[in-house]
């Protein structure tokens, strides 16, 4: 069974240091590791102004995840993230994977 491809971002408080926003993100990259997660790709996306208050924040610190595993993952790494108060909002989401187009011959053409 292949694995699914998910996304998941989040939004940190924006008042963390560089170096407390690198502990988050390695603490979520550990989580999805154990819970069987290949092929993460995180960026994060700096602190942006939000479209509304959140907390009373206006501004938070973006990190995207992307990554395959099973989605028994997905409970886990939410319920970290959902009792940190540290974060303020997260979004997980099971990316649609496009089916491999096959390739087919070209139709040759005819001379009249």
């Amino acid at each position: 069974m292949k694995p699914f491809v998910y996304e998941t971002m989040y939004i940190l408080r924006p008042d963390l240091n560089d170096e407390q926003v690198e502990q988050f993100i390695a603490k979520y990259e550990t989580i999805l590791r154990d819970q069987g997660g290949q092929n993460i790709e995180i960026q994060n996306r700096g602190k942006r102004r939000l479209a509304y208050d959140i907390a009373k924040h206006r501004e938070g610190i973006y990190v995207q995840m992307n990554y395959e595993g099973p989605g028994s993952q997905i409970a886990v790494l939410e319920r970290a993230m959902r009792l940190s108060d540290e974060v303020i909002r997260y979004l997980t989401i099971k990316e649609e994977v496009a089916p491999a187009i096959a390739e087919t011959p070209e139709p040759e053409l005819q001379e009249a």
